[in-house]
């Protein structure tokens, strides 16, 4: 509910070669989804509060009540002024789903852009480990929203979102694997993948957005990412 699509069809070409290349199963998905859609923006504060808003909640009933929300600002600008206006007195904002929790949240998202305590003309030169650590320290935003920013946001390619639910299932499917893979697994069978890590997880998120995935037998219960791979590729599975 957050992201942008990109504008600019080659912007993740070289991402897409250098993929399929390295993954001819994942070059299938590729070729049936096509461009990679990942677009940068500057909205920091605004993706932020969305990510908060979205929380436990289904993707549209989300947008519904931050666009709710945002009617409430003065010309629906979020900004952290006008968040600790609105956020002052909860009779303001009753109607947009806002829970005490995540009213905090908002505040102390709110406090940490307004004493600069998220760089915001730095972030975007910060190492992805220095993003994160500097998002996580916000209340309510954990490691995986931290990730989701450096993917979607900064547009950063090379970000792994191993707690990813949606990233596991999609090994899953695709691979033809009998159980989703573990944090170690991916990680280490994603290595082929680098540079491109952030991009190769947007295609499988995106798997099945044109056509169903081939149906292809799950791979027997014990079997690896690795082997999973030679039997869908019908050979060895390259290595990083």
């Amino acid at each position: 509910m957050w992201f942008d699509k990109c504008d600019d069809d080659t912007r993740w070409a070289d991402a897409a070669r250098h993929l399929s290349k390295v993954d001819p199963v994942l070059a299938d998905v590729i070729g049936r989804v096509g461009p990679c859609e990942m677009a940068p923006r500057k909205d920091y504060f605004v993706a932020l509060c969305r990510a908060i808003f979205a929380q436990q909640v289904n993707v549209k009933v989300a947008q519904i009540l931050f666009d709710r929300f945002r009617k409430l600002l003065p010309g629906k600008r979020l900004s952290p002024g006008a968040v600790f206006e609105i956020l002052s007195d909860a009779e303001k904002y009753k109607g947009c789903g806002l829970s005490r929790q995540k009213a905090g949240y908002l505040k102390d998202l709110a406090a940490h852009f307004a004493d600069s305590r998220i760089p915001v003309r730095k972030l975007a030169k910060m190492s992805d480990e220095e993003v994160i650590e500097t998002l996580v320290a916000v209340k309510g935003v954990g490691r995986w929203t931290a990730e989701m920013v450096l993917m979607f946001v900064l547009s950063r390619p090379d970000v792994l979102p191993v707690d990813d639910l949606g990233l596991r299932e999609g090994f899953r499917e695709v691979y033809g694997m009998s159980e989703r893979p573990g944090k170690a697994e991916m990680t280490e069978f994603a290595e082929r993948w680098r540079p491109y890590r952030s991009v190769a997880t947007w295609y499988l998120w995106r798997r099945n957005s044109v056509v169903p995935v081939n149906n292809v037998k799950a791979a027997k219960p014990g079997r690896s990412l690795r082997v999973a791979t030679r039997r869908r590729s019908g050979g060895a599975a390259k290595k990083s």
